[in-house]
């Protein structure tokens, strides 16, 4: 056997190894979510009659004013999602979404959850957080178990509202909708859940470490990049630039810029080490949703 042909069995060997790995994790992940969206459901909101906002509002709307199961409803409506899901992001989320939506419907069928309590505001509080939760852990799972990301992700393609704009608009929609076919109280209550569940998704999918990427132009960018592994533990890349217009007029001098990702904790930190060596240092600031590889984890501070 060549050297070739053995690194191409290697390779092939990880690849299988990295996708059986990854489908077991997407698994645990979208099961988990199930079960703690089903139990913020059946726990929480269907027995104190409580709605949500998204595709789950809806469902929750509608069987309460025409009594039919939830279950049937959970996945007829998200039905036409999940082909707008095949058509626009791939076969392979809109068919880990339907099997999500199945499994909830099949829990929400068949599986029971005690009712917990009947505090409004416990309900709403709670219902909203384990049903964000089950949300979230089902997007880290590849797969949703609302459809309302899906049609705001193909509306903005079409349109210049932005994902949240729709599914604002939309929700706004269906708490007008719970107030005028039911009662303001029913639809403040499902605003506060919709809240707390848009609150935990966002928890869920990205850490309770928020990453802040930031970028440094300044004459002491070695003394600054120094500072930012020695003082604070923290990786950093060094992009090569070029002076262009600012205070000081055109100049053409190349210059070191410097580049890091630290959480939003360490940020404040970080400016009062960059203005104890630069106080002119010109800095940039970016959210950051994700993150992978590098130095993400802080290393041991050197004595």
């Amino acid at each position: 056997m060549s050297t070739l042909q053995r690194f191409n069995q290697l390779k092939a060997l990880r690849v299988r190894r990295i996708n059986i790995a990854s489908g077991i994790k997407d698994a645990f992940f979208i099961i988990l979510g199930v079960g703690a969206a089903g139990f913020g459901l059946k726990g929480f909101l269907l027995p104190n009659h409580f709605l949500d906002g998204g595709v789950m509002g809806i469902s929750l709307l509608v069987n309460l004013l025409y009594n039919i199961d939830l279950s049937i409803l959970v996945l007829v409506i998200n039905i036409p999602f999940i082909i707008i899901g095949y058509t626009q992001v791939s076969k392979v989320f809109a068919v880990k979404t339907l099997i999500a939506i199945i499994l909830l419907a099949l829990a929400l069928a068949y599986v029971d959850f005690p009712t917990i309590t009947s505090d409004k505001l416990l309900i709403a509080f709670f219902g909203g957080f384990f049903l964000g939760a089950g949300i979230g852990l089902s997007i880290r799972g590849g797969s949703v178990l609302d459809g309302t990301e899906i049609l705001a992700i193909y509306s903005s393609r079409k349109t210049t509202l932005t994902v949240g704009d729709i599914i604002l608009v939309l929700n706004i929609i269906i708490f007008s909708a719970a107030a005028y076919l039911m009662h303001i109280e029913t639809a403040l209550y499902a605003i506060l859940t919709y809240l707390v569940a848009s609150k935990t998704v966002d928890f869920v999918v990205h850490g309770i470490e928020e990453y802040t990427s930031v970028m440094i132009v300044s004459e002491k960018s070695n003394e600054i990049k120094d500072a930012i592994i020695n003082k604070m533990g923290r990786g950093v890349t060094v992009l090569k630039g070029k002076s262009g217009f600012g205070k000081k007029g055109h100049r053409t001098f190349d210059v070191d810029v410097i580049f890091s990702v630290i959480t939003r904790l360490e940020l404040q930190k970080l400016k009062t080490e960059i203005a104890k060596i630069d106080p002119e240092a010109f800095v940039v600031e970016n959210s950051v949703n994700d993150i992978k590889g590098g130095m993400i984890k802080k290393r041991p501070l050197e004595e």
